[in-house]
Order: C-alpha cells, then structure tokens, then sequence
C-alpha cells in the first residue's frame, strides 16, 4: 500500500484518520454501512481524484461498513487509478454496460447490513440513475435507508491540517493574483479578456485549475454575477467584482475582489465600506461556540437591508466550493475550531445594482486566521 495515494494529495494516516472518525460516527449513530455514489464523499475517504467525474456516463460507488475499510464498487475504466489510493478491496465492471451497471456488485456489498445510511439532505445529489436505485432498494428490501447527511457534514466541517494547508497555499496565490489588479485589467478591455486574463494569472502563480470564476461589472456596481463574461469594454466609472474558485491538489478558495476604474460614485464607496464594516462585525464574533446565524446577524445588522434576496452571507469552504455549513438565519451550526468558512455580505445599491465582498478564514481558539488577505478598507481606484 502506498505511503500516499498517486497525486501525493495525503498521506494515508489522514484517510485512516477520517475512517476512524466515520467508524466512531457510524457506531454512536447504529449505522452499519454508509453509502456513497458522489465525487466528493468518495475522494474524501479515498484520495480518488480524476476529471473524469466531468462525464456523466458512469456511475462510481463507495460502500464502508462499520468496521471495515472502504470498499470501491467502480467502472473498470478506474481500477488502475485506485489502485493507487489506500483502498484494497476494489469491485470493477465494464461499463456502460446493457443492463447491470455495477447495481449487482453494490447489491453484493450492501447485503449484509441492516442500515444503511446515505446522503438525502440538503447540498446532496443522486448521482446514479433513479431506476438503479429503485432497484438496488428493492433488491435490499430488508434493509433501511437512512439519511446520513449531517453525519457526514459533521465529518467534513472540521479540516485536519492537512486540509487547511492546501487551502491556505491556494488562498495564498489567488490573493497575489488579486493584488495584481492593476497590471492586469485596463479601462477599454473587454469583460471577458478580462476574466481570461486573471484566470492565467492565477494558473501561472501555481493553482491547478480555475474551475470557477464569476463575477460582473458595471456603472456603480453590477446587476449579475453568475452569468458568463461578455465582450462589453471596461469603462471609467466602472466597479468591477471577481469571484473566484481556484484549486490546488483538489481544494478550493473562493473570495472575491472589488475594483473602480478612474473613479468612483460616493454611493459605491459608502456601500464598499459598508461591506468591510459587515465582514469585521463577522470577524469580531467567529469563535468556536458561535452559531452561524449569529455571524448571518452581525453582518446583517451592519447592511441594514431588509430584503437581501442572496439568501446567504457565507459558507464552509474545503474541497468543494460551497459545503456546509451556511451563514444563514436559519442555520444554527456551531463554529468549531479548524473550520474552513466565507463570510460573504451583500447589500443593495438601488437601481438593480448590487455589491459583494468575501473573504475566507479559519475558525480558531481566539482570532480567526485570515486565509485570503484581506481587501483594503476603501474601494480600489485602478488608473485608467
């Protein structure tokens, strides 16, 4: 078994750690074997990672009993890739096939447990054909499904180091990438030339791979941040904001940056001072013992917006780009120490123009630490 599987991600202590933590779960909760059939649940327990999860032929399971290592249930396509993690039992088949695609093997390997806990709640997906499915539980008609997924986000929250190491490294170079700014975007650029260039800016500082990159630009602030870039010039006047989720070895940052290009409206300052003053009321409060909501309110108190149709002021952050927990008045999630969130508040400027800040940190025992460094306290003006 190799010391660390094939990229060199982890060492394999920290999959047997993990293991040992979903085991103690798994017993205290009468869950005899948890199932899994998406990307991330699965490279969390075994390092398996591939863009090949990008095609949605196959199907990929992962099946752990309560005293047992991992068991991999996988197309064959697969096979030599994990033979290279930890995992010693691996299940393949030849897939796409007719009409049995891996669903007797999983069959096999569920067969002796009685409960059988799965992901069915919020953030989760069925990653397997539904008709599968209903077959598989009809062929376990005496087992019970159950929902594991705060089970398994519980597990998730809490990043060893790691984990937090990746994530600080990547932090680390899109904050570079952001600092930046002003040798890289320019009154008269296209929005979409602009976005290309910080997505190779930061593919040069060393991330892996820009999986994500959002963000909008427009006279006093932006109206849309999700849609794709266009080819409208940059302007004087212009605010513009990008979001970003760059990678490193399968971990994520995800913050953002605001920028004005010549000048800037007294409306879009107070509003960008607004969002720092939010972010510090957060950071004031984001202690281990807090709940998210209290960290939703502190920044909510400070935005003074009744309607906020975002819905959410930040998130966990790790190995996908948005996890559990979230910094929501309904989420009463207590901050634990090495947990991974955002603190993402947004505000309204009238007109349909809205403005974002984010930063990403790391809850501790005292002060959290700043993964992404921070923005400065007033609107960057970029020279035209």
């Amino acid at each position: 078994m190799p010391d660390r599987n094939l990229s060199g991600d982890f060492p394999v202590a920290e999959f047997e750690t993990r293991l040992k933590n979903a085991h103690a779960a798994m017993h205290a909760e009468g869950i005899d074997a948890l199932f899994f059939n998406s990307e991330a649940e699965i490279r969390y327990f075994t390092g398996f990672r591939t863009l090949f999860w990008q095609s949605p032929t196959r199907p990929w399971f992962l099946v752990i009993p309560r005293d047992q290592k991992p068991i991999a249930i996988i197309p064959e396509i697969g096979r030599a890739l994990m033979r290279d993690t930890w995992i010693d039992d691996i299940r393949s088949w030849s897939s796409p096939h007719a009409f049995d695609d891996g669903i007797s093997l999983l069959t096999s390997a569920l067969k002796p447990y009685q409960t059988i806990g799965m992901l069915m709640g919020r953030e989760s997906a069925l990653r397997m054909p539904l008709r599968d499915f209903i077959i598989l539980k009809d062929k376990l008609s005496g087992a019970e499904f159950i929902d594991a997924s705060p089970t398994v986000q519980r597990l998730r929250m809490v990043k060893s180091s790691e984990e937090i190491e990746l994530i600080d490294e990547i932090c680390a170079i899109a904050s570079t990438s952001f600092e930046n700014a002003a040798n890289l975007f320019h009154v008269g650029m296209p929005l979409d030339d602009a976005f290309r260039a910080f997505r190779m800016d930061l593919l040069a500082r060393g991330a892996d791979d820009v999986p994500y990159l959002v963000g909008g630009a427009g006279q006093n602030g932006y109206s849309d941040v999700i849609s794709p870039p266009s080819a409208t010039p940059l302007r004087e006047g212009d605010i513009l904001m990008l979001d970003t989720g760059a990678t490193l070895r399968g971990y994520y940052c995800d913050f953002d940056r605001n920028y004005a290009f010549g000048q800037a409206s007294d409306d879009a300052k107070r509003a960008y001072r607004n969002l720092i003053k939010a972010t510090q009321a957060a950071l004031k409060i984001a202690r281990p013992g807090s709940r998210c909501k209290d960290l939703h309110a502190a920044m909510q108190k400070v935005i003074n917006q009744e309607a906020n149709d975002v819905g959410r002021f930040g998130h966990g952050l790790g190995m996908q780009l948005t996890e559990a927990p979230s910094l929501i008045q309904f989420d009463e999630t207590l901050l634990e120490e090495n947990m991974v969130i955002t603190l993402e508040p947004s505000l309204s400027l009238g007109d349909n123009k809205i403005m974002i800040h984010e930063e990403n940190i790391l809850i501790q025992d005292g002060p959290p630490r700043h993964l992404s460094r921070l923005a400065p306290e007033e609107l960057p003006i970029l020279s035209t």
